[in-house]
C-alpha cells in the first residue's frame, strides 16, 4: 500500500494515536494506521490486516487504532475470535453487530430477514451468504451516516468462516464509505480473510533499541544480568518483554530457558506461575471463561456452580483481576491477552477440560448449537447422542445460510458415531454439500471414509454416483459413463428424488464433455443416460446436458425444443443459467439471452453472488456476439469482480477476456493486449488450457480491429489446430468468420474456402441462427467479384438483421467493395450506415474505418466525438440506468451488492460527466437504448 503522510488529518490522527499509548519501536505502523483512519474520516474507507506471530503487539496496536478513532469521532464495534466458537455460523458477526442490530428495523424487508435468519431469530429460506454480507455491510454503513465507524477485529484466525467471508465481503467494499476495518491475524494460521486480496501490516519483531525501552520502562528493578537475559529470550517479542521478568523466580528461570519452545507456547508458560497461586474457584472460574465462546458472567458462573457444585460471586474474581489475567467489563468478562486464554485452557488436565464443557453444555439450555458443540467438546470418545445433537447443529446451519459449516458440522457428528451407526449416512449428506459448494476435494474425502461405514441400500447408491461423478481421472471413457448410467438407474428406481440427484451430477460432467475432447461414444451415452432421467419431453436439465455433452449432434434437436418454450418454464434461476449458458455452447445466443437474463435477476433476488458471476460472464459473452456491446461490458465489469469474491478465478478470467475483446473493438490496444496477456498466463498457471481458446478469440479480434490481418489470421487460426494447447473446435467457431474475413484480407483464399466449408456444413447441421448467419457474413467476402454483390445485399437484408455487429461489418465491407469499383455514389449508403452503427454501438475503431473510406468516396464527415457514456465505468453506467429507471439508492446498492452510500458516491461522480446536476436531469439523460 503506498501511503503519504503529509496531511493535517493524518498528523492529528497520529497524535490521538500516541496519546491511546505508548508503542514502542511502532511509529512506522501507528503512521499508516492514521492515514488508514484518516482516509475512513474523510469517506474513502478501507480494511487493513494486521499480520504476526503470538505477542507481537497485534492487540496493542488495534486497541489503539479503536481508542485514537474514538477520540477523533468514530464508533467502534468490536469482536475477537475465540477457538471454541469457531464453529458456530455467524458467531464472530453476531459479536461485531450486537450492539447495533436495533438498527437492522431501517433495512429493506429482505435484508433484514436474512440477518434475522443468520442470527438464528428467524425462520423461513435459508439465506446466501452473500445476502448476509450484504444486510451487514447496509448496516454499517447507516451507521456511518451518522458517524464514522471503525470496526476491530482481533485474533480472527478464530473467527467462523461464514463470519471471515461476511468481513472479506465487506472489507472489499469500504472504497466509500465512512468506515475502516482493521483485522489482527496470527502467523500461520490460514483463513478465508488470506485470499481476500486485503492490504496487509506484517508486524516484525522489535529491533534491540525498542526493545530495550520497553523492558526498561516495564521492569526498571531488572538487574543487567537478567535484563539480559530477558532480551535474549523475548527475541523482540513485545508480550514476552513485558511478561518474562514476572517469570522470573523459582521454576518460572527453567520455563522460559527452552528455547525449542515456539513462541505461543512460551509465552503461555510466563502466565502459568500467577494462575497456579490463585485460589481454586477462582481457576475454575478462568477455566470455564476460556473454554467458553462467549463472555457473559451469569453463564460463566452457571457453567462454575455445574463443574463444582458450588455458585460462585464475583468477589471470586478478584485474585485474577489483580493478577493482571482478565478485565471485568459490567457483566463480561476479558482476557488480558487471548494467549492468556489458551495458557490457562492448556494448562488444565484433560479431565478436567472435558468437565469445564460438559458444565457448558448443561449450562447452555438456551443455544443448541453451542451446546452440540461443547457436548463435543466434552465426549473422549463416539458418542451418538452428541452426533445426532451436531447433526441438528448442521441442519440449523443450513437453515441459517452457512452450507460450509454445515459440512464441517456434518463431518464431527461422524467422527463421533459408530461406523455401524450413523457414519456412513452424516459423511455423505457432507459430501454432497461440498459437491454442491464446488468443493470436489472435500467431496472425495468424505465419500472415501463413507466407503468403509454401513450404509442403506439407497445411500451406497448415492456414495456411488458421487464417487463415480467426482472419478476425473477416467470419466471421459464409454467405461466409466455406462457405470455412471447404470447407477443413475438404480438409483432413479429407488428413490423418488434420485432422478434428480442423478441429473445434478451429471450436469458438470457434461460441461467437461464441452471443455474436454472426449470421444463419440462417450457423448452419446451422456446423453442417453441423461434423456432415461428426464423428468418431462421439455426438461431443462436435460436439455442443458445434451447441449454441453454433444453440441455438434444435439443442437438442432435442443434448438427445436428450447424455440418453444420461455424462461418462466422453470422457475429456477440455476436451471435457467444452465440453459442458458448450454444454449451459448450450441451458438445459440439468440436463444440463450432471455434465460440468461432471467437467471441473473433470479440470482440476483436470492443473493447467490459465486452462480450470479458464472451467469453474467455467460451473458457478456452471449452479449457480445449479440451486439450489446455496452451490457456486455457492464455484464464482464460485474462478472469479475462477483467472480474474485466469490473465490471463482477462472470465471473471472473469462470476464476478463470478455472485457478485453471489448477494449479490442473500441481501439484501445494497449489494455486490450495487457488483459489478455495476464489472463493467459493465469490460464496457463492453473492448468486452464481449455479457456485458452478464449483468449485466442480475444487476441485475433483485436487484431483485426487494428487492421493486423495476417496476426489476426494466425491467432483465430491456433484455436481450431488440433495440435495447438488453445485448440478448442467450438470455441473456434466462435470467431471462424472473423478467421474467414482475415484470410480473404491476406490472400489465402483457398484456407478461406475450406473454412466457409466447415462453418457452411456446421450450421446446417445445428440450425444454429449464428453460424447461420456468420456464413452468410462470410460468403461474399470469399466470393468472387461477379457473384460478390448479390451474397452482400442477401446477407445485409435476411440473415444479419438479428447481428447488428456483424451487420454493421458487412456494410463496411460492402462499402469498401463499392468504393473500390468506382461506384463511389453508391457506396456512401453503406459506409455512412456502418459508421452510424458503430458509433451507436461504442465501436470506435471500425467506426474510424467507416469515417475513413466515406471519406475516400468523397463525402465530407465529421471527426468522431467522444460518446458521453464512454466517460463512465461500466459500473457507473450500471448505476445510472438504474438510478434513471426510478431505483433508489438503497434499491439500487441491494441489486449490485453495494451500500447505498457507494451507490451515492458514484451518482456524485456520474452527474458531472453526464453535464447533470440532479437524479431528474438522469431520466432524460440518453444513457443507451440497448435494453435486456
Amino acid at each position: 500500500m503506498a501511503v503519504t503522510y503529509q496531511s493535517s488529518d493524518t498528523r492529528e490522527g497520529t497524535r490521538r494515536f500516541r496519546e491511546a499509548g505508548t508503542l514502542y519501536g511502532r511509529d512506522a505502523e501507528l503512521r499508516l494506521l492514521a492515514e488508514v483512519t484518516s482516509r475512513g474520516l474523510a469517506g474513502a474507507g478501507g480494511a487493513l490486516l494486521v499480520r504476526g506471530e503470538a505477542g507481537i503487539g497485534k492487540t496493542a496496536l488495534l486497541g489503539a487504532a479503536r481508542e485514537a478513532a474514538v477520540g477523533r469521532g468514530c464508533r467502534a464495534l468490536s469482536a475477537v475470535g475465540v477457538q471454541s466458537e469457531a464453529s458456530i455460523p455467524f458467531a464472530g458477526l453476531h459479536q461485531l453487530l450486537r450492539p447495533v442490530l436495533d438498527r437492522a428495523s431501517a433495512l429493506i424487508p429482505r435484508q433484514r430477514l436474512a440477518l434475522s435468519a443468520a442470527f438464528g431469530m428467524a425462520e423461513g429460506v435459508a439465506p446466501e451468504m452473500f445476502s448476509v454480507g450484504l444486510a451487514s455491510l447496509e448496516l454499517i454503513s447507516g451507521l456511518a451516516d451518522d458517524s464514522p465507524v471503525i470496526l476491530v477485529i482481533d485474533d480472527v484466525q478464530w473467527i467462523d468462516r461464514p463470519s471471515g467471508e461476511v468481513l472479506a465481503f465487506i472489507a472489499n467494499r469500504l472504497g466509500a464509505e465512512r468506515v475502516v476495518m482493521v483485522l489482527a491475524l496470527r502467523e500461520g494460521h490460514d483463513t478465508v480473510l488470506n485470499d481476500a486480496g486485503l492490504p496487509e501490516l506484517p508486524l516484525a519483531k522489535l529491533d534491540d533499541d525498542a526493545a530495550t525501552a520497553l523492558l526498561a520502562a516495564r521492569a526498571p528493578e531488572l538487574g543487567e544480568a537478567a535484563r539480559d537475559r530477558v532480551l535474549a529470550e523475548a527475541a523482540g517479542n513485545p508480550l514476552a518483554l513485558v511478561e518474562l521478568p514476572a517469570a522470573l523466580s523459582g521454576d518460572g528461570v527453567r520455563q522460559v530457558r527452552t528455547p525449542w519452545l515456539p513462541t505461543t507456547r512460551r509465552l503461555e508458560r510466563t502466565f502459568l506461575p500467577r494462575v497456579s497461586g490463585l485460589p481454586d474457584p477462582t481457576r475454575s472460574i478462568l477455566l470455564i471463561a476460556a473454554a467458553d465462546d462467549q463472555s457473559d458472567l451469569t453463564e460463566i458462573f452457571s457453567a462454575v456452580e455445574l463443574l463444582d457444585g458450588t455458585a460462585p460471586s464475583v468477589d471470586v474474581l478478584e485474585p485474577a483481576v489483580e493478577a493482571g489475567l482478565i478485565e471485568l467489563d459490567g457483566r463480561e468478562v476479558r482476557f488480558r491477552h487471548p494467549v492468556i486464554r489458551s495458557a490457562i485452557y492448556r494448562a488444565a488436565l484433560p479431565s478436567r477440560r472435558l468437565a469445564a464443557h460438559a458444565a457448558l453444555a448443561r449450562a447452555l439450555t438456551h443455544s443448541q448449537e453451542r451446546r452440540a458443540w461443547h457436548r463435543a467438546a466434552a465426549s473422549p470418545g463416539p458418542d451418538d447422542g452428541v452426533a445426532l445433537d451436531l447433526e441438528a447443529a448442521a441442519l440449523r446451519a443450513l437453515d441459517r445460510g452457512a452450507p460450509r459449516a454445515a459440512a464441517e458440522t456434518l463431518r464431527r457428528a461422524a467422527m463421533l458415531s459408530d461406523p455401524g451407526g450413523n457414519r456412513g449416512r452424516l459423511l455423505l449428506r457432507a459430501a454432497e454439500i461440498d459437491f454442491d459448494l464446488g468443493d470436489a476435494v472435500a467431496a472425495r474425502r468424505q465419500l472415501a471414509e463413507a466407503k468403509s461405514s454401513r450404509l442403506e441400500e439407497g445411500e451406497r447408491l448415492r456414495l456411488t454416483l458421487w464417487m463415480e461423478a467426482l472419478n476425473e481421472e477416467s470419466w471421459y471413457t464409454p467405461q466409466r459413463v455406462r457405470v455412471f448410467a447404470d447407477v443413475a438407474d438404480r438409483l432413479a428406481g429407488a428413490d423418488s428424488d434420485g432422478a434428480t440427484l442423478a441429473l445434478r451430477a451429471l450436469w458438470p460432467l457434461s460441461v467437461g464433455c464441452w471443455y474436454g475432447d472426449p470421444t463419440q461414444e462417450t457423448r452419446d451415452l451422456v446423453v442417453r443416460t441423461a434423456r432415461r432421467l428426464q423428468r418431462s419431453d421439455a426438461d431443462p436439465m436435460v436439455l442443458s446436458i445434451a447441449a454441453c455433452a454433444d453440441p455438434v449432434k444435439e443442437a438442432a434437436r435442443v434448438i427445436r425444443k428450447v424455440s418453444r418454450i420461455a424462461p418462466e418454464f422453470t422457475g429456477d434461476p440455476a436451471e435457467q443459467h444452465a440453459l442458458g449458458a448450454s444454449l451459448t455452447a450450441i451458438w445459440a445466443f439468440d436463444l440463450s439471452w432471455p434465460f440468461l437474463c432471467a437467471s441473473v435477476d433470479g440470482l440476483r433476488r436470492q443473493g447467490r453472488l459465486g452462480l450470479l458471476g458464472e451467469a453474467l460472464a455467460s451473458q457478456a459473452w452471449a452479449a457480445i456476439h449479440l451486439g450489446k456491446h455496452r451490457l456486455a461490458a457492464t455484464a464482464a465489469d460485474e462478472a469479475g469482480r462477483l467472480s474474485r469474491d466469490t473465490g471463482r478465478s477462472r470465471w473471472a478470467l473469462v470476464a476478463d477476456l470478455a472485457t478485453a475483446t471489448l477494449a479490442g473493438e473500441r481501439g484501445d490496444h494497449d489494455t486490450a493486449n495487457e488483459l489478455i496477456r495476464r489472463t493467459e498466463a493465469e490460464l496457463l498457471s492453473v492448468g486452464a488450457q481449455s479457456i485458452l481458446g478464449f483468449a485466442q478469440f480475444a487476441r485475433g479480434r483485436c487484431a483485426l480491429v487494428s487492421n493486423q490481418h495476417g496476426d489476426a489470421f494466425e491467432q483465430l487460426a491456433r484455436v481450431l489446430d488440433p495440435s495447438d494447447i488453445a485448440y478448442h473446435p467450438f470455441v473456434g467457431y466462435l470467431g471462424i468468420a472473423d478467421l474467414i474475413e482475415a484470410a480473404t484480407l491476406t490472400g489465402r483464399h483457398d484456407e478461406a474456402e475450406h473454412h466457409l466449408a466447415r462453418l457452411d456444413a456446421l450450421a446446417e447441421r445445428t440450425t444454429s441462427p449464428y453460424l447461420q448467419a456468420m456464413a452468410a457474413y462470410a460468403r461474399p467476402l470469399v466470393a468472387d467479384d461477379d457473384t460478390a454483390e448479390p451474397l452482400y445485399q442477401r446477407a445485409l437484408h435476411t440473415r444479419l438483421k438479428s447481428w447488428p455487429f456483424h451487420r454493421a461489418r458487412l456494410l463496411l465491407a460492402y462499402g469498401r467493395w463499392l468504393r473500390r469499383r468506382r461506384r463511389l455514389i453508391e457506396s456512401r449508403a453503406p459506409l455512412r450506415a456502418a459508421m452510424e452503427s458503430f458509433d451507436a454501438l461504442g465501436i470506435r475503431a471500425f467506426g474510424e474505418d467507416a469515417r475513413a473510406e466515406l471519406r475516400a468516396a468523397g463525402e465530407a464527415v465529421t471527426r468522431s466525438t467522444p460518446d458521453t457514456l464512454d466517460r463512465l465505468t461500466p459500473q457507473e453506467l450500471q448505476i445510472a440506468r438504474l438510478a434513471a429507471s426510478g431505483l433508489t439508492n438503497r434499491e439500487i446498492g441491494a441489486r449490485l451488492f453495494l451500500s447505498h452510500r457507494t451507490v451515492g458516491f458514484h451518482l456524485y461522480r456520474i452527474f458531472p460527466k453526464l453535464g447533470i446536476t440532479s437524479r431528474a436531469q438522469l431520466r432524460l439523460a440518453d444513457l443507451g437504448g440497448e435494453q435486456l
